[in-house]
């Protein structure tokens, strides 16, 4: 049986990238991380590091992450965006 994914779109706030567009599958791993806009090598490589991990660890590991003077950051926005992507599961 294949696993079911559920896809998301959130718009980031605070951040260079616009928005951050992922998917969950059944058991609450990651998959297909794409950030809109921001730092090219940051945001794929995020990408690429957190594909196939369970969301709510990727959630409580990015959390609180900034960038520069910034209270937010690319990683951080993903954090909030798989937060409230859990509660809607």
């Amino acid at each position: 049986m294949a696993e079911e994914m559920k896809s998301f779109v959130y718009r980031n706030q605070g951040t260079c990238s616009r928005a951050v567009k992922f998917s969950l599958d059944d058991e609450g791993r990651l998959h297909k991380v794409q950030f809109v806009g921001g730092c090219d090598g940051n945001t794929n490589g995020i990408s690429k590091l957190v594909e196939g991990m369970d969301a709510a660890e990727v959630s409580d590991r990015l959390m609180g992450t900034t960038c520069g003077i910034k209270t937010t950051s690319c990683p951080d926005q993903l954090a909030k965006a798989l937060r409230e992507a859990m509660q809607e599961q």
